[in-house]
């Protein structure tokens, strides 16, 4: 497992390069259910909270990917995304993000497992 780790750390610094720092205070709205997408976030310091329907769905910390749902799927923003503390977020715009993905199939199954370990939890399923 260690190799999936490390595979897994790559790519968080890769995210971390590829992006532009932002910066948001506790309690502001870093995008809201139904915006429109137009890039990919990943936490660098601090916890987000995403939530749907004022439901929350989960705490996002240090290496954890959210966004990218809506810009796969071309669809608006599927959840709320919320800073619950003074957070520093590396964000990809679409252009990189889909430059990364073309660039890097490993890339690709990286955000692909980020996405359905997300599914799983909110389905209460475990990976096997």
């Amino acid at each position: 497992m260690a190799d999936a780790d490390t595979t897994e750390d790559r790519y968080i610094a890769l995210l971390q390069r590829a992006g532009d720092t932002e910066s948001f205070k506790a309690g502001e709205t870093i995008f809201a259910e139904g915006d429109r997408a137009d890039r990919v976030y990943m936490v660098k310091t601090g916890t987000v909270s995403l939530s749907k329907d004022g439901q929350l769905l989960e705490h996002a910390g240090p290496g954890v990917v959210f966004g990218e749902l809506a810009l796969i799927d071309r669809a608006g923003r599927s959840a709320t995304a919320a800073a619950e503390t003074d957070c520093e977020l590396s964000s990809i715009d679409k252009r990189r993000f889909w430059f990364l993905v073309q660039e890097n199939p490993y890339f690709a199954e990286f955000v692909m497992r980020t996405m359905a370990d997300r599914l799983r939890r909110q389905t209460g399923q475990e990976a096997s």
